[in-house]
């Protein structure tokens, strides 16, 4: 049964580097919470080596310009992998073909514009109209504060019945930007799925992120498996990771799900919480309810 903590400090000699999700743990899309930063900042003190994981479909150059406007610190991470990241590498490899229909909000443009490094000058994936795509790049529905998946139910016909598939930059449902929750690339992918359609993923809980994520913490020293932990609030997304990577879990209660444990969510109530996680099959080793 998950052990409920209240700080990281008292698991952090037991882990060498921490794999930890942006939204709902260190930040609501509003501000950084600076409970979280004070206590990555002092992991890296002793020497931990703090990864931000995240599913954000945008390449990690552009995740740290955002977490610099929420007021999240440098200091706080030494990297950040994006499923954004992962998902580049999948469409520079001609994934779903050389022309791609992009959809979602021109926030996400970096992740056609920021080639990486080792696909300068290999890459030929242009954008063009949903008439004359080979396949589509979906990084969140273009509105996406007000529009929701049955929104696109008629174009993912379309999209169907010429066997485009989708390659989905952000396998997350929903997000709550401040108090207002949010359908993500995953809510379209799952539905383009469930009308027949082929959608491929690449962020949490699928393997490439976090084989990305290796190889980048390797530069800096690497770590084993077994002393990596993974924190965050997605329990099909950052539980289920975990659990496929064989890593430890800190499950943040205080997030997505934050109305299911009691009233207070910085202190999750342990039956509500033990059972949730039995109707999900899920058991992360450490639960809490903030990263503090």
């Amino acid at each position: 049964m998950t052990r409920i903590i209240s700080s990281l400090s008292e698991i952090s000699d037991s882990h060498d580097a921490l794999f930890c999700d942006l939204w709902g743990c260190l930040h609501n899309g509003v501000e950084a919470f600076p409970g979280a930063v004070a206590a990555l900042q002092a992991f890296r003190a002793k020497g931990g080596k703090v990864v931000l994981l995240t599913n954000a479909p945008r390449p990690s150059k552009f995740v740290m310009e955002s977490l610099d406007k929420l007021g999240c610190p440098r200091d706080a991470y030494d990297l950040v992998v994006s499923s954004g990241d992962a998902a580049q590498d999948a469409m520079f490899a001609g994934a779903v073909g050389k022309k791609v229909w992009h959809l979602g909000p021109s926030k996400d443009d970096g992740f056609f514009t920021e080639v990486p490094e080792e696909w300068q000058g290999q890459a030929e994936i242009t954008r063009v109209d949903f008439d004359d795509a080979e396949g589509i790049v979906c990084t969140g529905p273009f509105d996406e504060v007000n529009e929701v998946p049955e929104d696109y139910r008629p174009k993912f016909l379309l999209a169907k019945m010429r066997e485009l598939p989708m390659l989905c930059a952000n396998p997350d449902i929903v997000v709550d930007l401040g108090d207002k929750r949010i359908y993500c690339a995953g809510a379209l992918a799952a539905l383009y799925e469930e009308m027949g359609g082929e959608a491929m993923y690449f962020g949490k809980p699928h393997p490439p992120i976090y084989d990305l994520a290796r190889r980048k913490l390797s530069r800096l020293g690497g770590a084993e498996d077994a002393r990596i932990l993974a924190i965050g609030d997605g329990i099909n997304t950052d539980v289920a990771g975990a659990a496929g990577e064989g890593m430890d879990c800190l499950f943040i209660t205080g997030g997505l799900a934050h109305d299911q444990f009691g009233a207070d969510p910085q202190n999750p109530n342990p039956e509500l919480l033990r059972t949730w996680l039995e109707a999900r099959q899920r058991d992360p080793l450490y639960s809490m309810g903030q990263l503090t």
